[in-house]
């Protein structure tokens, strides 16, 4: 069974990634039910009596612990990362936190709630942090409502955050932008990104006309290519993830910069794991199949 769709800002991404994987698996043989993640998700799966759950969620409510909660109880192995690492993964802050206390290297940051005078916000980041700066949601993917701000655009594009309590504030790492994934104890690749638009946002990952250009191998030397597949690797045991993550990194004044990690990364054909994966040699039912093998019940 494959669950996609959803409630959050992803949801259309999800939908293509549950289509994606769900043609490809049905190609090979295998028996496919797709759900909504709704009030009859239990009974379609206490109807289909899947051997394995495929999660294709992104965002809010897919991969931030919550469906993984629910699908704890039906004892039922689903893929990806488990109630604790998916939540910690999709909470910026909670994951900063873990990637500082153990010596990984990520932008500085602090967080804004929107009682706060905007003009003590001002003066706190060029006293803390300097702009550009980057504010963001702390608990969505996708880039969604993510932007690079000056001091004069600022609080324009901060309206578009109101939704959120809190958000956070970082400081903009300028360089290269690289993306690493890692399979269960596999070091799977890396590929750069230099997208057209200002950064690699929401339209550079899933709109084909952003011509975002995609380099692979990554033009490191072969101890940075290690050190950066190390990282990745380390962050993805510190936090106990499961089946396949992509973390994102820029590489700035010869050192990496950890932004986030990824529990779900997209099975779109725009996606980059499936890209990375290829580059090595592995198929996309290849790749599916790595992620259904690394499913568990006890997450």
């Amino acid at each position: 069974m494959i669950i996609s769709g959803g409630i959050s800002k992803e949801r259309l991404i999800s939908l293509d990634t549950g289509k994606q994987v769900a043609k490809e698996l049905k190609k090979n043989g295998y028996q496919i039910k797709i759900s909504e993640p709704n009030f009859s998700l239990l009974d379609n799966i206490k109807a289909f009596k899947p051997n394995i759950i495929f999660n294709a969620l992104h965002g809010q409510f897919g991969e931030d612990g919550y469906i993984q909660t629910i699908l704890e109880t039906t004892n039922i192995p689903y893929t990806h990362s488990g109630v604790i690492s998916s939540a910690i993964a999709m909470d910026k802050e909670l994951s900063k936190k873990i990637f500082i206390k153990n010596k990984i290297l990520t932008p500085k940051y602090f967080l804004y709630s929107f009682n706060e005078t905007k003009l003590r916000l001002i003066k706190k980041i060029e006293k803390k942090l300097k702009f550009p700066v980057v504010i963001k949601p702390i608990n969505e993917g996708s880039s969604v409502n993510v932007f690079i701000c000056t001091k004069f655009n600022i609080l324009k594009n901060l309206k578009f955050l109101k939704e959120y309590k809190k958000i956070i504030i970082e400081e903009f790492i300028p360089g290269r932008e690289i993306q690493a994934a890692i399979i269960g104890k596999r070091k799977l690749g890396a590929i750069e990104l230099k997208p057209k638009r200002k950064f690699y946002d929401y339209q550079a990952k899933y709109n084909p006309k952003a011509k975002t250009e995609h380099i692979i191998p990554v033009n490191l030397s072969k101890e940075k290519f290690n050190t950066l597949m190390n990282i990745a690797f380390k962050t993805h045991k510190l936090i106990g993830c499961q089946g396949v993550t992509r973390s994102d990194f820029k590489y700035h004044n010869k050192k990496f910069y950890l932004l986030e990690i990824n529990t779900q990364p997209g099975m779109t054909k725009l996606s980059l794991v499936p890209e990375i994966a290829a580059y090595q040699g592995i198929s996309f039912i290849k790749l599916l199949k790595l992620i259904l093998k690394d499913a568990k019940t006890n997450k």
